[in-house]
């Protein structure tokens, strides 16, 4: 009796050691199956390139030892005065980029849809020729893009070129609509005043010209302006809405000056090698926005206990 009762309780021990191990060998499998069937952030980016990709075979020059270099599409899409122009010269640093200016300022470039998808197609195909143009061996092309330029007309055409071609959008826009406002009323005065000897610059690179620029103080009209900064508003909203399906990143003036990390996305979002972007351009209208309004009483006065408040501080 004794030996068959040890023999029991040896048997019950036995059985719950082994059961014990199995229960932990299953849950240990389980767990390594779920790292495994999901999917990292790297491995989405993976794919993202694969499907991205291109390699361009232009009609007017041969890409000889680069033709096997993948090539990203991409287009800046901004509105006049929000810093369109410096962040171009910034990406236009990197020696892989190609962005070739505001190509559909021309009109007969934007006439239609089929004019805007022939110039498209062009400059996608490595056929446009700027000072911008790395040609064989770019690694990313495009241009920027103004809302006003027949974007928001033909949105949807436009989107579905770019979702059908893998165009990259990058929107850009500035978050103080006052201080793009003073940079818009200023530019158009210099139009036709060319305050630098004769001339008219839309951007600098020097502080005397800057200078010299800044010493024009708009008027800004006081009883449109909640509503014209509103207009603005929205249409950043619908463009934003419109593009949605495609792939885009969505950045702004004023965290680009102040957090230079935010071009380490942009390179990332492209697929580019990441360098120090540089560029030469001056900023025009620097320190409180009191120094640049004429009636700058009445914009304090107007915007005071609004959502727009906010605006009349420096952001930066």
């Amino acid at each position: 009796m004794i030996v068959l009762m040890f023999a029991m309780v040896c048997g019950v021990y036995i059985c719950s050691v082994c059961l014990k191990q199995t229960s932990i060998h299953s849950k240990i499998k389980f767990q390594d199956i779920q790292v495994v069937e999901r999917l990292s952030p790297d491995d989405d980016h993976g794919n993202l390139q694969i499907s991205s990709v291109h390699y361009p075979n232009p009609k007017t020059f041969s890409r000889a030892e680069c033709a096997h270099n993948p090539v990203r599409y991409f287009a800046i899409l901004s509105m006049q005065r929000s810093g369109s122009g410096w962040f171009e010269t910034l990406l236009n640093s990197h020696v892989n980029v190609s962005s070739n200016g505001e190509i559909f300022s021309v009109l007969d470039r934007r006439r239609n849809i089929s004019s805007i998808t022939q110039t498209l197609d062009k400059v996608y195909n490595l056929d446009w020729f700027t000072s911008a143009s790395k040609n064989e061996c770019s690694a990313a092309v495009g241009f920027k893009w103004m809302l006003n330029q027949g974007v928001m007309q033909h949105h949807k055409e436009i989107s579905d070129y770019f979702n059908r071609r893998g165009v990259f959008a990058i929107f850009l826009f500035r978050r103080n609509l006052l201080r793009r406002m003073v940079s818009v009323l200023a530019n158009s005065y210099d139009r036709h005043a060319k305050l630098l000897n004769g001339t008219h610059k839309s951007h600098v690179h020097s502080t005397e010209e800057a200078k010299t620029l800044a010493k024009y103080k708009p008027m800004i009209n006081s009883t449109l302006l909640i509503s014209d900064l509103k207009e603005v508003e929205i249409t950043a909203a619908k463009a934003l809405e419109y593009f949605n399906s495609t792939r885009h990143i969505v950045l702004y003036y004023e965290d680009l000056i102040k957090n230079p990390t935010k071009l380490k996305d942009v390179q990332a979002f492209l697929g580019l090698p990441l360098m120090e972007l540089m560029s030469r351009q001056v900023k025009i209208h620097k320190g409180p926005l009191s120094d640049h309004v004429k009636n700058w009483e009445d914009v304090n006065k107007t915007l005071n206990g609004t959502a727009y408040e906010s605006f009349l501080q420096a952001d930066y």
